[in-house]
C-alpha cells in the first residue's frame, strides 16, 4: 500500500502484457476504467480498501485469465455484472463492504472454479440463486448483511466442498433446506436475523464437521432436536430469539467440544436443566434467560469455566448454589425467578422476598464492615501518628507506587483466594518478573500459598471502567492451552491489576537471549513454535469476534514447566498509553515495534519519524539496522546455502532435524511474504508445522532430552540449498517434504479480514 490519490488512468488499458494490478489500501477515488478490460493477460486485480465509486465495469468479463478480483471496502454501487461469472478461471471474488445493489446473477453457476465468494455488507436484493449449487469447488460463501429475500435453495447442497455459509441479517424466509446434511464439510453456518420458520430437522445432527451453528433471531418453532448432540465438534450453538418449546435435550450436555457459548434465551422452553449439563465443564457462556424453565440450578454448580451465566426470567426455585462463581453474580442474571432464594430459610414462603432481604443484609454487612474499618484506621492513626504521615509522604513522592486507596473493584473468574492488600504488598521491585509496553508484571503469593502473576496495567484514562470491564470479560472467556489464563482483575481510581497463571520458566525472549550460553534444543524450539501458532489460530479463527494479539514478541510468550508456550498480553494493546501518558492515536498499531506486514508498515512511518523517545523502530535488527527477515531473503537471493541461516547452536544436528529447520524457515518466509495473499492464515501455519515434523511432538520430555550430535557436511544438505528467491519455492524444494502446497493459497480458514 501507499498513499496514492486520484483515479486510475484510462491509459492502463494499453498495458497488454500486464498480469497483476495491485493498488490496494490507498486513497484512490473515481471509477474503475472500463479500458482495464483490454488487459487480457491480467490474472490479479486488487483494488480493495480505496474510495472508488461508480459501478463495476462489465468489460471485466473479458479477462479470461483472471483468477482473483478484490474490490472490497470501496464505495462501488450498481449491480454485479453477470459477465464476471463467465470467467472460468476466477477462484476468488471479494466484493464485500460496498453499496452494490440488484440481484445476484444466475450466471454465477457458470463460474466453475470459484472457491470464495464474499458479497456481504452490501444492498443486494432478490433470492439466493439456485444456480449456486453448481459450484462444486465453492468452500466460502458470505452473503450476510444484505437485503436478500426468498428461501435458501435446496440446490445449495450441491456445494459439496462448502465449509463456510453466512446468510445472516437478510430477509430470507421459508424453511431450512432438508438436505443441508449433505454438506458434510460444513464447519460454520450462520443464518441468524432472518425470517426463517419451521422446525429444526433432525438431519442437522449429521453435520459432523460443524463447529459453529448460529440460528438466532428467526421464527423457528417446535422442539430442539436431540440429534444436535451428535455434532461432536460444535463449539458454539445459538438458538436464541425463536419460538422453540419443550425441554432442553440432555444430549446437548454431551457435546464434548461445546466451550464457547450455548445460547437458548428468548424461547418458550420448559422443564428443568438437564443433568447432563454437569459435563459441560469447558463451557464459557450459558444463556437460558427468558424461557419457562423450572427446577433448581444445582447441576450448574460445578461448571468451573463459566464466565457468563444468565438464567433470569424463568421459574427456577430452590437455593442458588453456594459457590464463589454464583456469589459474585449480579442479581440481574438471576432475577425474575420468584421461587429462587439466596438464604437457607423461607424459600417458598418468601416468594422472592428472600432475594431482596439477602441484598439488604449484604448492604448492611458492608456498611458495618466499612464503619469498623474507619474506626480501625482512626485508631491506627492515633497510635502511629507521624509515622503514617511520613509513609504517606513517601508514597506521594514515588509515582510508580500502586495507589492502595479504595474503593477496589475486584472481579475473579476462577476459584482464587486472594486479598487485594496481600497482592499489593507484592508489587515491589524485588518481585518484578517482566516489563512490557502494557505495564509491569510481578510475582505474587496469595494466602492459599499459590503463586500468581500480577500485571500492573498502564491503561488510558480515556477508557471508562465499564468499557475496560467489558473488554476484559471478553478476554476472560478465552480457553486454550497455549494462552495464559486470566484469573481476574482489580481496579481503583488509578490502578488496574490483572491476575494471571504464573508460569515458572519465564519468557521465550529470556530463554533465547539471556540463557547464559545455554543451547535450546530444536525439539523445544519446535514445540514452542507450534504452540504459539495454535494459540494464535485459536484467537483468529475460533473466537467470535476474532481477537488480534497486536503485540506478538518473544517476551510475550511465557513458558511452563515443560516449556509449553503460552501467549500473554493478547487483546490489551488498544488500551495502552504511550510514553507521554496519552492514548495512542494509532490503535491499529498499538503494541511493541517489530515486524509489521508490508501493507501496514508505511502507515506507521510518519509516527516513527516523530517518536523521539524510541531508539529503535524494530527489535529484531542487526547492528547495521537491517531486519532479520530482509537479511534472510537477501541471503537466499544470493544463492547461498540456506543452512547458514540456522542458529549456529543448532547446526550439526541429524539430517531430519536440519530438514525440519529449513522447512520451518520456509513457513516463516511465507508468513512474512510481501504479497498479502501468499501469507497463510494461522490455521494453515499449524497444519504446515505439523506436516513437516518427522517425530511426534511431545514424545518424552524435550526439555531434558539429550541430542545426538552428528557432523553434517555441506554436501549432505546440498539438496536443501535453494536458488529460488521465493519462500513458496524454498518450502517446496525441501528433500522428502510432506507439505501440501494447497495450504498457502487455498485455505478454508475463516479470516474475515483478509479473505
Amino acid at each position: 500500500m501507499n498513499s496514492l490519490t486520484g483515479s486510475i488512468p484510462e491509459s492502463f488499458g494499453n498495458l497488454s502484457l500486464l498480469q497483476e494490478l495491485q493498488l490496494s489500501m490507498n486513497q484512490i477515488s473515481g471509477m474503475i476504467p472500463s479500458q482495464i478490460g483490454n488487459c487480457r493477460a491480467l490474472t490479479h486485480i486488487e483494488l480493495d480498501n480505496n474510495q472508488m465509486t461508480g459501478s463495476i465495469p462489465s468489460e471485466l468479463g473479458n479477462l479470461a485469465n483472471l483468477t482473483l478480483l478484490f474490490l472490497w471496502q470501496n464505495r462501488l454501487e450498481g449491480p454485479i455484472p453477470s459477465g464476471i461469472f463467465n470467467l472460468q478461471n476466477l477462484n476468488k471474488l471479494l466484493l464485500l463492504a460496498n453499496n452494490l445493489s440488484g440481484s445476484i446473477p444466475p450466471e454465477i453457476g457458470n463460474c466453475s472454479s470459484l472457491i470464495r465468494f464474499r458479497a456481504n455488507d452490501n444492498k443486494l436484493t432478490g433470492n439466493v440463486p439456485p444456480d449456486i449449487g453448481r459450484l462444486k469447488n465453492l468452500n466460502f460463501l458470505d452473503l450476510g448483511s444484505n437485503r436478500l429475500s426468498g428461501v435458501i435453495p435446496n440446490e445449495i447442497s450441491g456445494c459439496q466442498n462448502l465449509t463456510f455459509l453466512d446468510l445472516h441479517s437478510n430477509s430470507i424466509s421459508g424453511n431450512l433446506p432438508g438436505n443441508l446434511n449433505q454438506l458434510v464439510t460444513l464447519q460454520f453456518l450462520d443464518v441468524s436475523d432472518n425470517l426463517i420458520e419451521g422446525t429444526l430437522g433432525s438431519s442437522l445432527g449429521s453435520l459432523s464437521s460443524l463447529t459453529k451453528l448460529i440460528l438466532g433471531k428467526n421464527r423457528f418453532s417446535g422442539l430442539i432436536p436431540s440429534q444436535l448432540g451428535s455434532c461432536s465438534r460444535l463449539q458454539l450453538l445459538d438458538l436464541s430469539s425463536n419460538e422453540l418449546e419443550g425441554q432442553i435435550p440432555g444430549s446437548l450436555g454431551k457435546i464434548p467440544a461445546l466451550e464457547i457459548s450455548l445460547n437458548l434465551s428468548w424461547n418458550k422452553l420448559s422443564g428443568g436443566i438437564p443433568e447432563e449439563f454437569t459435563a459441560l465443564d469447558r463451557l464459557g457462556v450459558l444463556d437460558i434467560s427468558y424461557n419457562q424453565l423450572s427446577g433448581d440450578l444445582h447441576c450448574l454448580a460445578d461448571l468451573q469455566n463459566l464466565v457468563i451465566l444468565n438464567v433470569s426470567h424463568n421459574n427456577f426455585s430452590g437455593h442458588v448454589p453456594d459457590t464463589p462463581f454464583f456469589t459474585k453474580l449480579p442479581l440481574s442474571v438471576l432475577s425474575s425467578n420468584p421461587e429462587l432464594c439466596f438464604s437457607g430459610n423461607g424459600c417458598s414462603a418468601d416468594k422472592g422476598g428472600a432475594a431482596r432481604h439477602s441484598k439488604a443484609a449484604r448492604i448492611a454487612m458492608v456498611v458495618l464492615l466499612c464503619m469498623a474499618c474507619v474506626l480501625l484506621m482512626t485508631a491506627l492513626y492515633i497510635i502511629l501518628g507521624g509515622r503514617i504521615q511520613d509513609h504517606r509522604a513517601h508514597d506521594m513522592d514515588n509515582e510508580e507506587d500502586v495507589e492502595l486507596g479504595g474503593p477496589w473493584d475486584v472481579t475473579v473468574y476462577q476459584k482464587l483466594d486472594l486479598s487485594i492488600i496481600d497482592v499489593a504488598k507484592c508489587l515491589t521491585d524485588v518481585n518484578v518478573i517482566g516489563r512490557g509496553q502494557s505495564g509491569m508484571v510481578y510475582r505474587a503469593i496469595i494466602p492459599s500459598g499459590s503463586t500468581i502473576a500480577v500485571k500492573r496495567f498502564r491503561a488510558s484514562d480515556k477508557h471508562s471502567a465499564s468499557t475496560f470491564s467489558s473488554e476484559i470479560m471478553t478476554l476472560a472467556r478465552i480457553r486454550h492451552r497455549n494462552i495464559v489464563r486470566l484469573l481476574g482483575w482489580a481496579t481503583n481510581r488509578k490502578t488496574k491489576l490483572l491476575f494471571y497463571d504464573y508460569l515458572p520458566n519465564g519468557t521465550l525472549g529470556a530463554l533465547l537471549h539471556e540463557g547464559c550460553g545455554e543451547r535450546v534444543e530444536w525439539e523445544i524450539r519446535f514445540k514452542i513454535a507450534l504452540g504459539v501458532a495454535e494459540g494464535l489460530a485459536y484467537l483468529h479463527h475460533d473466537c467470535m469476534p476474532p481477537i488480534l494479539h497486536r503485540d506478538v514478541k518473544t517476551h510475550n510468550i511465557l513458558l511452563g514447566d515443560r516449556y509449553e508456550p503460552c501467549l500473554a498480553d493478547f487483546g490489551l494493546a488498544r488500551f495502552l498509553e504511550d510514553e507521554t501518558g496519552s492514548f495512542s492515536a494509532y490503535p491499529q498499531f498499538a503494541g511493541s515495534y517489530g515486524y509489521f506486514a508490508p501493507e501496514r508498515r508505511l502507515q506507521l512511518w510518519d509516527r516513527l519519524a516523530r517518536d523521539h523517545n524510541r531508539e529503535e523502530a524494530v527489535d529484531h535488527s542487526f547492528p547495521d539496522g537491517q531486519h532479520v527477515i530482509q537479511w534472510a531473503r537477501d541471503h537466499l537471493k544470493s544463492k547461498k546455502d540456506p543452512v547458514n541461516i540456522i542458529d549456529q547452536k543448532l547446526q550439526g544436528h541429524p539430517d531430519t532435524q536440519v530438514q525440519e529447520m529449513l522447512q520451518a524457515l520456509g513457513i516463516a518466509l511465507l508468513c512474512t511474504s510481501n504479497r498479502q495473499e501468499d501469507r497463510p492464515t494461522m490455521k494453515d501455519v499449524v497444519a504446515l508445522l505439523k506436516e513437516i515434523r518427522h517425530e511426534p511432538v511431545g514424545g518424552g520430555d524435550p526439555a531434558h532430552k539429550s541430542m545426538t550430535k552428528s557432523s553434517t557436511s555441506a554436501s549432505e544438505v546440498s539438496s536443501f540449498s535453494s536458488s529460488s528467491i521465493t519462500p513458496a519455492q524454498l518450502l517446496l524444494l525441501q528433500r522428502s517434504s510432506n507439505c501440501s502446497p494447497g495450504y498457502s493459497l487455498s485455505s478454508t480458514s475463516y479470516n474475515t479480514r483478509h479473505q
